[in-house]
């Protein structure tokens, strides 16, 4: 007998729609994400590390605890190189400005969202050589491609963990392995990976991981950050106010301080706190179980609707995704789709080019701008599927009558 993949939580939030865009952000979040970010802020909401008092002792005791809680998450070794930042386009603009320069050469693929393209453009402006290995027609890149690119002046690899268009997991494992036996560097973008499948420095070989809070570790908007591996060394690009050695003319060379900048996102960080033991006490493994059970009878439901298109659906041996699918219905823009599942049917959506424009070139869909994306989250259940599916099945029925 198959044991029930599915999560029993008896405590989910209810929400006025069937919420299936939790690619873009998870929603809603668990109750204690939303209790302690409340109560946390309103008893001690001053500024952290600032002062010596007890509100102040007791904000900045739950950002060192947040800071370690994070660190243990990633398998960090140094708690003070988990650096907080606004989500995983700050902490990827960081990374990748302060680890490549002039004359280096990056390695990088077609499945990478804005937060790298666009920084990896403005650098190619600047005398950075870019090399764009792309994906094949299940949605993976092959890590030997990868590789086959490294050249003497090769710095650094940045990969896309988990696509958030396709929903591919990459082997970033392998190309980490050959990076760090080379000397070159791997920033990995955990955006959508994190809190649904492990995302380890040491497993991935990675030297800095980028997350955001606000995704699958089930925090607020506004809070991400990095984690740095011991004896990575990021160059500074900012400068500002730590709250301490404030004579020192210079910004600080250690960290956190050395990647953190101003006032820290003290409600972002309790939101984030919770959310992240949330996830803990679920447990990374069931939560990804779930949301997979029903991602498949989504793809089944589907697939099987005359009239619609799926991309990179096909079970892969050995290969993961997560839980997110993308689609089309003939004759349909998707914005269109969106908009139907949304007004008619009560079901939120992504439409769109999902900020991953070489994705879209890849699949074509760039021409009939983008497609539609259901993302699962914990909270989804079989019904929602069903009800997902059922609508789906009715637009594309009538544009079958108006043809």
């Amino acid at each position: 007998m198959t044991s029930n993949p599915y999560l029993n939580l008896n405590d989910a939030p209810e929400t006025s729609m069937i919420y299936l865009d939790n690619g873009a952000t998870s929603f809603p979040k668990p109750n204690e994400t939303y209790v302690f970010m409340d109560s946390f802020y309103r008893s001690y909401g001053v500024n952290p590390g600032r002062s010596g008092f007890d509100l102040c002792l007791e904000a900045g005791s739950l950002v060192d605890d947040t800071r370690k809680l994070l660190s243990s998450f990633f398998g960090g070794t140094d708690p003070n190189r988990l650096v907080f930042g606004y989500n995983s386009t700050d902490s990827l603009n960081l990374a990748i400005f302060g680890m490549v320069q002039a004359g280096d050469h990056v390695v990088t693929t077609h499945l990478e969202h804005n937060a790298t393209l666009r920084p990896l453009w403005k650098l190619e402006q600047e005398g950075v050589e870019v090399d764009w290995v792309d994906f094949d027609a299940q949605g993976y890149v092959d890590p030997q491609e990868i590789i086959r690119r490294f050249k003497k002046n090769t710095r650094v690899v940045v990969m896309n963990h988990a696509s958030n268009v396709i929903g591919t997991v990459q082997d970033v494992t392998a190309v980490g392995k050959v990076c760090r036996e080379r000397g070159i560097h791997l920033i990995v973008d955990a955006s959508q990976s994190a809190g649904m499948v492990s995302t380890k420095l040491d497993e991935l070989g990675a030297d800095v991981i980028c997350f955001t809070g606000h995704k699958s570790l089930m925090g607020p908007m506004g809070i991400g950050g990095m984690c740095v591996r011991e004896g990575v060394e990021i160059r500074k690009t900012r400068a500002g106010g730590t709250g301490v050695k404030s004579a020192q003319r210079d910004h600080l060379d250690e960290y956190p301080y050395r990647m953190e900048y101003g006032t820290p996102n003290l409600p972002g960080i309790a939101g984030l706190n919770a959310g992240v033991k949330w996830v803990l006490k679920h447990g990374v493994e069931a939560i990804h179980r779930h949301e997979m059970a029903l991602w498949t009878r989504l793809r089944d439901g589907l697939n099987a609707i005359d009239g619609v298109t799926t991309y990179c659906t096909e079970d892969v041996p050995g290969k993961q995704r997560i839980g997110v699918l993308s689609f089309n219905v003939d004759g349909l823009e998707a914005m269109d789709t969106g908009t139907m599942l949304d007004v008619d049917y009560n079901i939120a959506c992504r439409t769109g080019l999902h900020c991953t424009p070489m994705v879209h070139e890849h699949l074509g869909t760039d021409k009939i701008h983008g497609a539609a994306r259901f993302g699962i989250g914990p909270f989804n259940t079989e019904a929602h599927i069903d009800a997902a599916i059922r609508a789906v099945s009715d637009i594309a029925e009538m544009q079958r009558k108006k043809r």
